[in-house]
Parts: structure tokens; C-alpha cells; sequence
């Protein structure tokens, strides 16, 4: 067997969801992803294995990512450490994520080098998120504190920048809420479908989806929702992003958490892990597109995952037609659509789209959710040895993409991977779209959303060209219940009206009825 001593391996690999733990408990997140990485130290089959952890990285926790998510409860000043310290490491390196989808496998990918280099002999990902608790205690002022310090500074990793513009903010265009139904809305209107029709597709892709989801003792949503149950809209289904209604959005309030410990083979067979514990990363890439979604040529592909996920499958030697399993990620429909489109496989394609269920139905939590589909992927392919998988994750916006091809089949001779930034060059000289702050005058839709509560429609968004120039702009519309409604509910795509700039917002007047 043509294999070096350094090749990197993913070796253990453990899940938590938990829905049960009564919210009186006030268990932290830390607590929670402790447990996970309890469960995949213990995978390894060697009680060694924690003696030769270097470097551990947790995954940024939604609370330090995201206003809509923060936490009154305090939080550790140094995440990574404190689940360091309740598993009895002393890594030499800590580090904690930026935020991103995208990262488990970017960590995994930055640890394979490192570990293919001889720079370290094992290493630690994980992350996890208790918003499911922290919810039900901060609903009843419970007296829970999650704030410690455990000392020291963790090193951070990934790319700092924000995924929205100085524009898209003015225009609460910053959510994934708000932005990805402008994916799903300029997808619908490439493939030339009426809202009806598409709502139709979504509904059927995603109900895939759930039925795999209905069979995974570890997702958080198991009903096996029907095409029909997802495309009805009512009291328990309402429109949360229009296309979007409630159950086609990431689940995001559960408690969730995932770990996996890689190494190299030199190392494993030091530590005596058994052979069919063995994972190799045959193929691997990172790549982002054009950074905010209003420079984008369009809304509705994605040259980054179509160049990446090729690199990843031409450094594993195979074409897609020799992947066994596959988990495309999952946020929203349009990311999943999108995915598919740029790799090359169809929708309902026979060996499904994932090993999870998807972030609506197994549950999504935070930035760590693809550890929980690496975490299925490995268990995946130990029962199916020879079987190859395919690991997609994204970050942001479908901004930020990272790949990774498995496999307990070993890899040949050295492992090496083409330099990511010369990839990112060359995506980087791709065309923008033409963009004006301040657009005035005649203007068509090129996509749109309308945001609700649980009230009902609450504002507009609109990405829009002028007929003029063709420069694209993000505006507002007016926000009476008329406007929304009829935005809603009528085929927007096309419709022309007039926008306008003040103060730094734009707002754009549509004329209903007009060709």
C-alpha cells in the first residue's frame, strides 16, 4: 500500500442533539459540544488518542455571530479553552472560527496540510450551538450564567470581513433570511417557472430532504414532510422570507453539537486506532465568490462552486459519477439549486442530495453544521468501505465554499493540495455587476423579497436595474400592507416602477399592471 506516514485521516467523530434536557438546567453550549467531543475522542478506539491533540478549533458560536442571536447569558472569553478544559486537553494551539458555514471543512482541509507536513500530530474540530436552551431561559429570566473565564486569548482563524455591504446593510439586506429568498426568487425567474410552480419544485426538493431526516435518530425535525405539507402556507407554515414559508428555513433554535479528531496515519498506527476507523480526505478545495451579493453578475449561479468543487473531484481522481454519497448543504432550497446547477447533478438525483437531512429537518446548527455532515459522511462510508463521499459547505451568502471528497480507499503516494489562491485569482477577474448607490428614474425588478413576522408582510426588498443605465441597485419599497401584499403575492419579477434616493436609502415605487 503506496501510502505516506503523513497522510492526514479523520479517525473519530461524534454527535449530540439533544432535546430533552430541560432548559431549568442551564446547560451551556460548552457543555453541550464537550460531550460531542467526548463521543468522538472515544471513536478513535485508542484511550491515547487525547495525549497527542495539538491544536483544537471550535467553530464560532451564533451568539458571537450574529445580533439576532446574541445571548444575555454571558459566554466564555475564551470558547475553544473552556471545552478544552472539560476534556482534560492541553493543546498547544486554540483557535476559534470567523464565521462561515463553510468552515468545518475549511478547518478540515487547513488541518490536512498541516498534518501532511509533518506540523502536527492531531488536531480537534468542533462546535455546537444550545439556542433551544437558551431560548427557554431567557423566555423565563431562569438565573443561568454561561460567562466564565478560562484565561488566555484564542487564536482566530478564517476571514474576518463581514458578508453584507455599507448599501445592502442601510436596506436590511444582512440576513440569510432576507437575502436567500433573493436567490430563490432570481432562480425561479431563470428557469422561466411561475410562483406557483416553483413553490412546487422547492416543495418537492426539500421533502426529499425531510424523508431523510424522518430516518435520522439524531435530527431535530422528523415528521417526513410531504411536498404538499411544505407548500401549504398556514398558521404553523408562514412566510418568513417570501418564497420561503417557515419549514423550507434552516432550523436554527435546537441543541446541537458535532466533533472530529484527524491525524496522520503514522500516528494512528502509533495509537493503535483500528484501520476501519480510517477516513481520507481524497480531494479537497476553498474558494469564495465575488463577496457582496450585489456585485454579483447574477443572483442566481455560482462560478466559485462550480471551479471548487471541480478542483476537489480532479485532486481525488474521480469524476461525479464515481461518488457514492453526497450532502450538498442546505440552508434554503436556492443554496441546494444552486449547488446542484454548478456540480453538475440533477436535482432528484438517485443517491440523494444528503446524509443528514439538511439544515430545515436534521437542524442547523450555526456555523457547525457541516461537522455534523462530515460526522455522518465517515459513519457513511466505514459501513460502505471502498464508497466515495462528497462534502459541500457554504458560508454567508453563497459567498464562501469548501469542499471535501472522502473515503476509507487510501490515498497514493504523498498528499498534496494546488495552492487555494490560485484558484481565487482567477475568480477574483471575474465581471461584476454594474452597481449605483443612488439610482433615480424608470427601474425593473431583477429579484425581491417581502419580510414578514408573525403579524404579516413587514418591509420590501428590492434588487433592481435602472432601465437607463442597467446599473444594478438594492432599494426598499414602500411599506404599506397594499404594496407588500401585491409584491407577494403576484409575480414581481419584471415589474417596473421608479426609484428614488434619500439619505442614504433608495426606495423603489412599483407600478402594478404595468408591462
Amino acid at each position: 500500500m503506496n501510502e505516506s506516514l503523513n497522510t492526514p485521516i479523520l479517525v473519530g467523530c461524534g454527535d449530540v442533539t439533544d432535546m430533552t434536557t430541560l432548559a431549568e438546567q442551564g446547560r451551556s453550549p460548552y457543555d453541550l459540544i464537550a460531550q460531542a467531543a467526548r463521543l468522538a475522542l472515544a471513536d478513535t478506539g485508542a484511550a491515547a488518542t487525547a495525549q497527542v491533540i495539538d491544536s483544537v478549533t471550535m467553530l464560532r458560536c451564533f451568539a458571537d455571530t450574529s445580533h439576532r442571536f446574541a445571548t444575555k447569558l454571558g459566554a466564555s472569553t475564551n470558547p475553544p479553552k473552556s471545552v478544552s478544559d472539560r476534556l482534560g486537553l492541553r493543546p498547544a494551539q486554540t483557535l476559534y472560527t470567523w464565521n462561515g458555514g463553510n468552515m468545518p471543512q475549511y478547518m478540515v482541509n487547513q488541518y490536512a496540510e498541516r498534518i501532511s507536513r509533518g506540523d502536527l500530530r492531531a488536531a480537534l474540530i468542533f462546535g455546537g450551538e444550545a439556542l433551544r436552551t437558551q431560548y427557554g431561559v431567557e423566555k423565563r429570566a431562569l438565573p443561568v450564567s454561561w460567562a466564565e473565564d478560562p484565561g488566555g486569548t484564542p487564536e482566530l482563524v478564517g476571514d474576518p470581513r463581514r458578508g453584507w455591504s455599507d448599501t445592502e446593510d442601510r436596506h436590511d439586506m444582512r440576513a440569510a433570511i432576507s437575502i436567500y429568498p433573493l436567490f430563490e426568487n432570481a432562480i425561479r425567474g431563470a428557469r422561466g417557472r411561475t410562483v406557483a410552480q416553483h413553490l412546487q419544485a422547492m416543495a418537492g426538493l426539500m421533502a426529499r430532504f425531510s424523508r431523510v431526516a424522518a430516518d435520522n435518530p439524531l435530527a431535530t425535525r422528523r415528521d417526513g414532510y410531504s411536498a404538499q405539507r411544505l407548500a401549504t402556507v398556514d398558521a404553523e407554515n408562514r412566510w418568513i422570507g417570501f418564497p420561503y414559508p417557515r419549514l423550507m428555513n434552516s432550523n436554527a433554535f435546537i441543541d446541537q453539537a458535532a466533533a472530529l479528531v484527524i491525524t496522520s496515519v503514522g500516528q494512528a498506527q502509533a495509537l493503535g486506532i483500528p484501520r476501519e476507523k480510517w477516513i481520507y480526505l481524497h480531494g479537497c478545495a476553498d474558494a469564495h465568490d465575488h463577496w457582496y451579493v450585489s456585485e454579483r453578475i447574477n443572483l442566481h449561479s455560482s462560478p466559485a462552486i462550480r471551479a471548487a468543487s471541480r478542483q476537489a473531484l480532479q485532486m481525488a481522481g474521480l469524476d461525479l459519477a464515481q461518488v457514492d454519497f453526497l450532502d450538498l448543504y442546505s440552508c434554503f432550497s436556492s443554496a441546494v439549486e444552486i449547488a446542484c446547477q454548478e456540480i453538475g447533478l440533477a436535482e432528484d438525483d438517485p443517491r440523494g442530495l444528503t446524509v443528514t437531512g439538511g439544515l430545515p429537518y436534521f437542524g442547523g446548527p450555526g456555523n457547525s453544521y457541516v461537522v455534523h455532515s462530515i460526522s455522518a459522511m465517515m459513519r457513511r462510508l466505514r459501513a460502505r468501505p471502498g464508497a466515495f463521499g462528497l462534502v459541500t459547505a457554504n458560508g454567508n451568502y453563497v459567498t464562501k465554499h469548501a469542499f471535501g471528497v472522502y473515503s476509507t480507499t487510501p490515498t497514493r503516494g504523498a498528499w498534496r493540495r494546488e495552492d487555494p489562491g490560485t484558484l481565487q485569482h482567477e475568480l477574483d477577474r471575474l465581471p461584476t455587476a454594474p452597481f449605483t448607490e443612488c439610482p433615480a428614474g424608470a427601474a425593473t425588478v431583477e429579484s425581491y423579497t417581502v419580510m414578514h413576522d408573525r403579524d404579516g408582510p413587514r418591509y420590501g426588498l428590492v434588487v433592481g436595474r435602472e432601465l437607463a443605465t442597467g446599473q444594478r441597485f438594492i432599494a426598499n419599497t414602500p411599506a404599506d400592507q397594499a404594496t407588500l401584499l401585491r409584491l407577494r403575492d403576484e409575480d414581481s419579477l419584471g415589474l417596473r416602477g421608479r426609484v428614488s434616493h434619500r439619505d442614504g436609502r433608495n426606495t423603489f415605487v412599483p407600478e402594478f399592471g404595468r408591462p
